[in-house]
């Protein structure tokens, strides 16, 4: 592994942690963040190196992992003079843990075999206590090899990764991903009101349906700090928005209707226009009280 070059772009909550999990597993690690203030901290704490822009941070790297905000920010980061395709080597691989469109995912694909470069969309779930423990659970697109190869670095801050399908695949398994929070964050939404107006404990509730066909990640991490309104911590509805827009989508592609979908974003467009866009995803209980 320390013979593997590995460039990370994109330091924000995610992907500063991802970055000092390779670090940390012995990985000859290089960042690029938009904020260079933020690299340079990166590269004291980790002892690993920063560079200006992407293209200088991904040169001579066997492998490029990018963890960006959206679709945009991924090309902006990849494409001209400056973007990590302008100088990253023949064989080379790139990674995008970034939660975008399966369509980016295709064209990014195409743009790196243009370059002689590989190609593995891989956007990750588990939130920032995920990121920084190491076990993100990572959803691969791509060739089978060229994931083999590259199983190292996502074992350095994924507990499980796993490759669905060819490029896109990995992006469309993230989207059933969200859809599956957003309807889990809705029903224990409403739950919770109900156990709160029943003069039910919260956390006695929890501990004994966490053991049972109800239990979920969201309720184990999330109902009580729910029923403290607790929100200033974990995966925005800015983000969430973005995420769901994407799923809705790609279920007109296959004419399908997504009606939880649609209610749940159109509550999370409501508490935006209440100042709630940085609060966590779990938030939602305020679109019931």
């Amino acid at each position: 592994m320390e013979a593997m070059k590995v460039t990370f772009i994109g330091l924000g909550v995610m992907g500063y942690p991802m970055a000092g999990h390779l670090s940390k597993a012995g990985f000859d690690t290089t960042v690029y963040n938009r904020t260079i203030e933020k690299a340079k901290a990166w590269a004291d704490t980790f002892k690993g190196q920063y560079r200006s822009t992407p293209a200088q941070a991904a040169t001579s790297a066997d492998v490029v992992a990018i963890c960006v905000g959206n679709d945009d920010d991924v090309r902006a980061v990849v494409y001209g003079e400056e973007g990590v395709l302008a100088s990253m080597k023949r064989n080379s691989v790139l990674i995008d843990h970034t939660t975008t469109s399966a369509e980016l995912a295709e064209e990014l694909a195409n743009a790196c075999a243009n370059k002689g470069v590989h190609f593995i969309d891989a956007p990750v779930s588990g939130g920032q206590a995920g990121a920084e423990n190491g076990l993100l659970t990572i959803m691969c697109g791509g060739e089978p090899d060229i994931f083999d190869g590259v199983s190292p670095v996502l074992n350095a801050y994924g507990r499980q990764f796993t490759l669905m399908g060819d490029h896109g695949q990995g992006q469309r398994c993230k989207m059933v991903n969200q859809i599956c929070i957003a309807g889990v964050l809705k029903g224990l939404s409403e739950a919770l009101l109900l156990a709160q107006k029943a003069g039910l404990d919260t956390a006695q509730v929890v501990d004994v349906l966490k053991h049972g066909a109800a239990g979920s990640w969201q309720m184990e991490n999330r109902a009580v700090t729910m029923s403290q309104q607790k929100f200033d911590f974990g995966f925005a509805i800015d983000w969430m928005r973005k995420d769901l827009g994407i799923c809705k989508d790609e279920a007109k592609k296959y004419g399908l209707q997504l009606p939880l979908i649609e209610t749940v974003d159109r509550e999370y467009s409501q508490l935006q226009a209440q100042g709630h866009g940085r609060s966590d995803t779990s938030v939602l209980i305020k679109a019931y009280e």
